[in-house]
């Protein structure tokens, strides 16, 4: 049965057969249906949380099993809004990894469809936010697109009068089909950050393979990371702009165990590759700058 909330947002934002609210994962989302496919959008944390691309049977994204909007807790899988910081808070350790946005529920503020490409914009700021949690004012856009492509922008407008040092990730988790046979193209000879060993600075030789726990923050790399997933054949292409660092990451065994939301086998069947601005890229927004960073993912079979 669709809830009230969702009527309300179709009667105003709802671009049938573009754009439309239903309640799925317990909460309310938003289903764009357009040339490049079918995308499920969640309210809470303004998070992609499913894309299935026309001519693919599976999906591009993975989301866990026990994904579940409403609980207080960030779901994991899709494509998570990590802002307005990337981790770890960089001096408080007791407030949450990754920033606030993830389980907050967010604004529909705009719509739009035809018959080759849909849209959608929500918005967030910081004006209810406890002090002792963020104490500056910000405000944060994002915009989903789904075409030939899917694309995600995330804009941050500083809307204080003090300049603020900003981190944040489009933290997209990939479905694949094996995690022992993907190859992962666009990163030799660049320097990461390997947070697996207390931060030490490596450069990256070939192309990336997974075969243990792998957290790493590769640097001054603008560039669109390849993919390639002989089990489900095909490749997958993160573009980007506005960023200069990519987050490369994979729990395995161990760690996913701990985690408890991944399923028995999840480490092998998904992959981070995180439009970042993290490690060195860190910006500085002056009062009322804005700054916008942008993921875009294509598939194409091989």
């Amino acid at each position: 049965m669709i809830s009230p909330d969702a009527v309300a947002l179709d009667a105003r934002f709802g671009r049938a057969p573009g754009v439309s609210f239903a309640e799925m994962f317990g909460g309310t989302v938003a289903v764009l249906e357009a040339a490049g496919g079918r995308v499920i959008v969640a309210l809470q944390g303004a998070q992609v949380l499913s894309w299935t691309p026309h001519g693919q049977r599976q999906d591009v994204l993975w989301l866990s099993p026990s994904a579940r909007l409403g609980t207080g807790k960030a779901v994991r899988g899709g494509i998570p809004i990590c802002w307005p910081w990337f981790g770890p808070h960089p001096t408080d350790a007791r407030k949450p990894a990754h920033g606030f946005v993830r389980t907050a529920p967010w604004q529909v503020v705009g719509s739009a469809a035809s018959d080759v490409r849909a849209r959608l914009v929500l918005r967030i700021d910081t004006s209810g936010i406890d002090d002792d949690l963020w104490s500056q004012r910000l405000g944060a856009e994002v915009e989903i697109t789904v075409g030939e492509t899917l694309t995600v922008s995330l804009t941050t407008d500083n809307l204080s009068a003090e300049p603020m040092a900003l981190t944040q990730a489009l933290h997209t988790y990939l479905l694949v089909g094996d995690i022992a046979n993907v190859v992962v193209n666009g990163l030799d000879g660049r320097t990461y950050i390997d947070q697996r060993d207390g931060h030490a600075r490596r450069v990256q030789t070939g192309a990336v393979m997974i075969a243990s726990e792998v957290d790493r923050i590769y640097q001054d790399t603008p560039d669109s990371v390849i993919v390639s997933d002989p089990n489900l054949a095909r490749e997958i292409s993160v573009a980007k702009s506005g960023s200069q660092s990519t987050v490369v990451w994979n729990p395995w065994v161990e760690k996913a165990r701990r985690l408890g939301d991944l399923g028995d086998e999840g480490h092998r069947e998904m992959l981070c590759i995180e439009t970042a601005n993290a490690g060195d890229d860190v910006v500085t927004l002056a009062p009322r700058a804005r700054h916008r960073i942008v993921t875009e993912l294509s598939v194409r079979p091989v």
